[in-house]
This record gives structure tokens, sequence and C-alpha cells, in this order.
């Protein structure tokens, strides 16, 4: 009969030796479930897992069993039980301590997003790009009114660059960003493939005045000499005999070119035809040509008999003042500072660390000033405010510094 000390002995020697897969299992488990999920596995499931990979009886459940409690070496077992239990406990432990600690380049997130193929991803000035074509005709979204020709053939010709770095979800809200501010549709709706191509559904322009007039207020137009450049939802005063009316515009129309700021752009800024290539540009925001010409503005109710009545009403443009974030621009300009957007990529070393972490300001000389995730914006964040790939980030600091962090967000 072998003494208990020894037996003990030989449990070590038995737990350690028949402990070793169970324990590479249980750090592989406990790393990579952290890793990519960010989530930890609950220890007890995996030292059960470890203990049954060694082979003891079916697992913990080996504490009960007559066979091993009254066997003649059961010292022995029970002691391999307990090391087996330990050594698997232990190395879960570090693993989803590393899995915490290493920055995150892969989640269950980034795994379902869809990116694009490398064939159709260019180098332009300096970073990845990926020019977007539209698939077959701009279609009709359901439920709206159809699109007028002239804005199916705008869509289509129209030059869709982007950054490439991004998935393709965020493209695809990127590509509706652009429909809504550049041609003023109402909805869309876009799918992008892996090729770079973009099935497109929109809506037309919201028609009428009346969709544009703020409530409780009223539209007034009236003749007078327009300048040049008005556009909607400038702030203008009309001048009357009897004073003067303050409102926003919602339509001008004037000179022979009849540029309106109602209609979509059909000429070029100076009032002559478009230049060769110009429909693949972006349109610009539709402005007055100046002269003689009609201003639709909402007045509040009680100001809009004075306009109805006034004869030979003038036209003033308001000033709006400087706006202080321009101030600042100078400031920081003067200053030897710049502004500058950038947009994470997913492999840059900031990514998925709170600004803290990362030591932005401190390693590379810049401050962050914003952040935009998904349209959401954090301004003067702080340092418990985490990065993902995709964050568009506004930081300021020497244009060499901004330089090197240029490499480090892609």
């Amino acid at each position: 009969m072998t003494s208990a000390p020894v037996q003990a002995l030989q449990g070590v020697y038995l737990g350690l030796l028949a402990g070793v897969i169970p324990a590479l299992v249980a750090f592989g488990f406990g790393f990579l479930f952290r890793y990519v999920t960010g989530l930890s596995i609950p220890a007890f499931g995996v030292v059960v897992l470890g203990v049954a990979l060694a082979g003891v009886n079916g697992g913990l459940l080996a504490f009960a069993d007559p066979t091993i409690t009254q066997a003649a070496n059961s010292t022995t077992l029970i002691v391999a039980l307990l090391v087996v239990s330990l050594l698997t406990f232990y190395t879960h432990a570090v693993g989803d301590r590393l899995g915490g600690s290493l920055p995150r380049r892969v989640s269950l997130r980034r795994l379902r997003e869809r990116t694009l193929n490398a064939d159709v991803v260019e180098f332009v000035g300096g970073r990845n790009e990926v020019a977007v074509s539209v698939a077959g005709a701009v279609r009709d979204l359901e439920g709206y009114p159809p699109l007028p020709e002239s804005l199916r053939a705008d869509v289509r010709a129209a030059e869709w660059r982007f950054p490439a770095d991004l998935p393709l979800s965020e493209l695809e809200k990127r590509f509706v960003d652009r429909l809504r501010s550049e041609f003023d549709v109402q909805e869309a709706a876009v799918t992008i493939d892996e090729r770079g191509r973009a099935t497109v559904s929109a809506a037309p322009p919201a028609a009428g005045v009346s969709k544009r007039t703020p409530p409780g207020k009223r539209a007034v137009s009236v003749s007078a000499l327009v300048p040049t450049g008005v556009a909607r939802g400038d702030e203008v005063a009309v001048l009357t005999g009897e004073g003067r009316v303050v409102g926003t515009v919602v339509s001008a129309k004037s000179g022979g070119a009849r540029k309106t700021a109602d209609d979509e752009p059909a000429a070029a800024p100076d009032g002559g035809e478009p230049e060769d290539g110009a429909a693949a540009a972006a349109p610009a925001a539709p402005t007055t040509t100046g002269g003689e010409g009609r201003v639709t503005v909402a007045v509040d109710r009680a100001e809009a008999e004075a306009l109805l009545t006034a004869t030979s009403p003038r036209l003033v443009v308001q000033a709006r003042g400087t706006r202080r974030e321009y101030e600042l621009l100078g400031l920081l300009r003067r200053g030897g500072q710049r502004v500058r957007r950038l947009t994470l990529g997913a492999d840059a070393p900031v990514v998925d660390r709170t600004l803290a972490e990362a030591r932005v300001r401190e390693e590379y000389g810049v401050a962050v000033l914003a952040v935009r995730r998904e349209g959401d914006w954090t301004v003067a964040p702080g340092g418990g405010v985490a990065l993902h790939g995709g964050d568009d980030v506004f930081v300021a600091g020497p244009r060499a510094a901004l330089d090197a962090f240029e490499e480090v967000a892609r």
C-alpha cells in the first residue's frame, strides 16, 4: 500500500502530464473568445471541459464516483483531478486577460461586414480610394413619385469616390448622404457590392414651396432686383416704402440663364452652359445669377400683408456675421497649428482603444477635436472615448505631426 504523500506526488505528476492539452485548450478558448467578442467564457465551463479532456471519468463528476473515491490509488487520482482543474482555470484566466489587453483587430462585427474586392481599390493622393459606379438605371423608390429623367442621368454621371478602407455598409450610408446633400432627394436606398457597383433607388426632391415653408410662416413672392448668388435658406430683408421685412428665401429666380435656387442646377455658375465633363462633377448649390427676378420669402404672418401691398420692393441679403469656428481656425493657423479630418483604418494601432489608452496627444503630438461615428458627433472627446475603424476624427497639430498621424490612422 503506497503511502498518502507518495500518492499525492504521483497525483501531481499525473495531473501535470494529463493537463497539458486541456490547459492549452482552456488558454485558446479564453483568449480567442475574449479577443473576438470582447466577452469572457465562464471559467467553470472551461474547467469542466478541461477535466473531461483529461479523461478522468467524465470530468468533475469523478469527485462523487465510487470507482475513484474508493479505489486503492484514490489519492493519486483526486490530486491529479485537482491539478488539471487548477491548471485549466489558471490558463483560461491568462488567455482571457491577454485577449482583453491586446488591441483587437478582429471582432464579430467586422467578420460580418462585407468589404471591397482588392482589385477595385486605387491608390490616389496618398490613400486608398474606390470609384463606385451606378449599375443599371437609377430606380424609383416605392411609394414616391418617379424621378425626372434628367435627375437619373445626373446621378449616373456623377463621380462617386470614397475611402476604400470602409466596410460596404458605411460606403452605402455615405452614398445616401451625398445623394441627399447634392441632389436634394427626399429618400434613397443604395446597395454596393464587392466590385464597387451600386444599385440606387431614390425619391425626387420635395416639390412645392409649402413643403419648405416653416410652420407659422407665410411664403410671399416679390419681384425685385435680385443679387447674384442668392440661394435657398439665405436671410434677406425686403425694403418696402413703409419699412423692412426680414425673411428666409425658399425659392429665387433671376437673370437670362434662369438658374434658380428652387430647381435643379441647369447652368454653370457664370450663367453659361456647363463645360465638358461638368456633369461628372458634384453639382454646386443652386444660386441666382443676378438681375431682375422673383424671390419667394418665408415671413411672419403679420408681415405678409406688407409685402403683398409693396409696389417697388428692394432686396438686401442679410449678413450672418463671423462664425466662431472660423475665428478658432484662424487662431490655430496663426499659432502654427492645422486641422485635418482623417478616417481611421481598421488596422490602425489606435483602433479599439480609448483616447487615454492610445495616448494620442503624448505619442503623436496631435489633439483630437471631434469624433464622428455613423453620423453621430462627439465634440471635445474625453479620454474615455473609444476609437473604432471607420471613425472620422478631426485632429489639430503641427503639419509634420498631422502627416505622421495620418500614416498611423491608415
